[in-house]
């Protein structure tokens, strides 16, 4: 596709467990000059909100849909097969259905057996790994081998696969490929840009780095190669930048700037814990971090897109979008939005005509997390949010307040002050945001959230619109839905009014 259409190629570069403060456009202190650039030819979000974990986040990108409906709202293995249903219909099948041709290099994380490999959800071919990086370090323990031989524990490995073929295991997964793995991602990821550049019809490719998730270890070429980086966080941040620009410079190297939307984000936040070789980290401004759901700092993460020509250059804005918004967004910029499905909750908006500069507004103006239990744990409607529960750290539980926090944003972006120890008279955002959560749950009664492990032979939704009425009328749904007029009547036109004395008389 050398030459410019009205469909672009679509390269989606996705970031692990980088905060929102790290790179230098959104505040951070190490230099990331190219996705500084990236950000300036574009839009750079700063209110970009993601979900609890990497699967959950993988699965708002991959289906528009929120994981606990898919069954993938934590990374902790249970009973049955990980990751998508078969029956999920991922960006990568709604976009090859629509003609254009698909890869996937890096991460995938949304399952690991047969029918639920990126070959089998829509991706025409893959190379990279089918779970996580901290893979790399299991064969660093002496006793790996033979735990893994008496519980039949995979042995980590790097997969390439064609759609329709054999899954081939390239190489093992270990400590020595750990600091390699990013290069090579981007060198396959470029490899198949040029190749594709060339061909006939729009592609899309999804390049899944693997920084900054641990175990970590610095490329042997940034690895405390700069005096002016002190620690190891700042030569991975410098790799990512380095990284970036590769896919960035392929894209303009091959012809086809003009007609190619590369966005750019992260997964997940940063994290909280000391990490050896990942000392660092930064969640900008906000409260939290990747164990601290559900403050800012846990899921407003940085993002940015570039369509030059296309998607206005140099804004910047505070509009909600999530990461579940990409899939209609997409759709709709390939000329697809009749395929997304209608068998199903999207919870994902379109928002191309924000991305294209003709509307102001996202289209999103509230955003309800899950935590990684697959239980609600905050509302945010606009600048104003209601936090039902929370969690201060990895080694912390779930806390239920005895009654919601109410944070204003807009005052106090960090939340420090919980309105809900002051003052009651802000209860009429109650009603904003409790409607948000009703309509989630009665969702749920004709869309039951698929479970965890749920095998392969589910097939979709079987009704039960009947219920809704009923459950409606259970949980006071009707109360927010329908409010009656205010029994003290309209709104005083004027002070004296407001005093319950009338208007003087106009002049004769």
């Amino acid at each position: 596709m050398a030459e410019a259409t009205d469909r672009p190629n679509i390269v989606v570069v996705l970031a692990d467990n980088v905060g929102w403060g790290d790179w230098s456009c959104y505040g951070g202190s190490t230099p990331t000059p190219r996705i500084d650039k990236l950000a300036s030819e574009g839009i750079r979000l700063t209110n970009y909100c993601v979900e609890s974990e990497c699967c959950p986040t993988r699965t708002a990108i991959m289906t528009g849909r929120q994981s606990v409906r898919c069954g993938t709202y934590t990374v902790v293995p249970g009973a049955g097969p990980t990751g998508l249903t078969p029956w999920e219909y991922t960006i990568a099948e709604l976009l090859s259905d629509a003609g254009y041709a698909t890869s996937l290099f890096g991460k995938w994380h949304l399952g690991e057996t047969e029918g639920r490999l990126p070959t089998d959800q829509g991706f025409d071919e893959w190379w990279g790994y089918r779970n996580s990086a901290n893979e790399c370090g299991w064969p660093s323990y002496a006793a790996f081998q033979s735990v893994a031989k008496e519980f039949g524990i995979y042995t980590p490995m790097i997969w390439e696969g064609k759609k329709g073929g054999e899954q081939t295991a390239v190489r093992e997964m270990d400590m020595k490929l750990r600091p390699l793995l990013d290069e090579l991602i981007v060198e396959k990821a470029t490899d198949y840009i040029k190749q594709h550049a060339k061909g006939d019809k729009p592609f899309f490719t999804y390049v899944s780095l693997s920084h900054v998730h641990f175990p970590e270890q610095a490329h042997p070429d940034f690895d405390q190669t700069d005096p002016s980086r002190f620690g190891p966080y700042a030569d991975l941040m410098a790799e990512q930048d380095y990284r970036v620009g590769q896919v960035v410079d392929c894209v303009e190297q091959a012809g086809i700037s003009d007609n190619t939307l590369i966005v750019f984000s992260s997964d997940n936040a940063a994290l909280d814990i000391g990490v050896p070789n990942t000392w660092g980290g930064s969640n900008g401004p906000f409260r939290g971090t990747f164990f601290t759901p559900p403050w800012e700092g846990n899921y407003r993460t940085g993002a940015m897109a570039r369509w030059p020509g296309k998607v206005p250059a140099g804004v910047v804005s505070d509009e909600i979008l999530t990461a579940h918004d990409w899939y209609k967004t997409f759709a709709a910029l390939a000329g697809a939005s009749d395929k997304v499905p209608t068998d199903r909750p999207i919870d994902g908006i379109d928002a191309s005509q924000f991305l294209l500069g003709h509307s102001q507004a996202s289209g999103r103006d509230s955003y309800l997390f899950f935590g990684s239990d697959g239980e609600p744990m905050s509302i945010k409607w606009r600048n104003f949010k209601m936090v039902h529960r929370y969690c201060d750290g990895i080694d912390q539980p779930i806390v239920t307040p005895f009654l919601p926090m109410m944070y204003d944003l807009w005052s106090d972006p960090q939340e420090r002050y919980n309105l809900t120890n002051f003052r009651f008279d802000f209860d009429f955002m109650f009603h904003v945001l409790v409607k948000i959560g009703i309509e989630y749950k009665l969702s749920t009664v004709e869309y039951p959230n698929i479970k965890p492990g749920t095998g392969n032979d589910f097939d979709g939704y079987h009704g039960a619109e009947h219920l809704v009425d009923e459950q409606k009328a259970k949980i006071g749904a009707h109360r927010v839905a329908n409010q009656p007029e205010a029994p003290m009547g309209g709104t005083p036109e004027s002070p004296a009014q407001a005093r319950g004395a009338a208007p003087s008389p106009a002049p004769r």
